[in-house]
């Protein structure tokens, strides 16, 4: 039985540098914009550490408040919503449609797996012209635990029907690959720029330097057995 190929949204999927502009008019400089996701990962985090469960778009927010702390930079409402506007709106990376037209193309189930709500999830992969290629969009709001805890992979493996271990999930981050391989999924590395695999964590058996490279390796590997 071919795995399942489950993908992670923000930086997988979508282009955030799309709010790059965005983040340049308010801040100074587009850098503040992998500021302030470095700050969304970072609560995402301390959340799921602590047991404290928070949605992620409240942690969106809260993260920019952060940052413009951080920066000395006076932030208005309307900058705040633009933000989380401009999350809903993202366009794909380049090499992401073909890349998904080929894997459905071999016969092989997608879903998507974030810790962004379902609500926003869907508007995004709608907004992106590419939800039609997956046949679940899955929240870890559902289970009230962010990624990379084990309870967002074990959800979507029961949703799928599927053991967790046929499973493939699909991300940009070390975190997302560690917190996948530690739930019992197989997982795929795409190395978008700056991004780079946790040398204490086992590296999976599928990395590729962008996504037609692990799309290559995954229909090599997974549409073999």
């Amino acid at each position: 039985m071919p795995r399942v190929i489950v993908f992670d949204v923000n930086e997988t999927l979508l282009d955030m540098r799309a709010l790059d502009p965005l983040f340049t008019r308010i801040f100074g400089g587009a850098s503040a914009r992998q500021a302030w996701f470095n700050q969304v990962l970072q609560s995402a985090f301390v959340t799921t550490i602590t047991g404290e469960y928070v949605n992620f778009t409240r942690i969106w927010a809260t993260a920019l408040e952060m940052t413009a702390a951080r920066y000395g930079t006076p932030l208005s409402a309307d900058d705040c919503a633009a933000v989380l506007d401009g999350m809903r709106s993202l366009t794909p990376h380049a090499d992401v449609p073909a890349a998904l037209e080929r894997l459905r193309a071999a016969g092989l189930r997608l879903a998507a797996l974030t810790n962004s709500t379902e609500e926003v999830a869907i508007a995004q992969l709608t907004n992106a012209g590419i939800a039609h290629f997956f046949e679940n969009i899955f929240s870890a709001d559902i289970v009230r635990r962010l990624k990379p805890a084990p309870e967002p992979y074990e959800y979507a493996a029961t949703r799928l029907n599927v053991p967790i271990g046929r499973i493939r999930m699909v991300a940009a981050h070390a975190w997302d690959i560690a917190g996948a391989l530690h739930a019992g999924c197989a997982a795929a590395f795409v190395a978008r720029p700056g991004m780079v695999l946790d040398p204490l964590v086992p590296r999976p058996d599928v990395i590729g330097t962008d996504m037609a490279e692990v799309v290559d390796h995954i229909l090599a590997i997974d549409c073999s057995g």
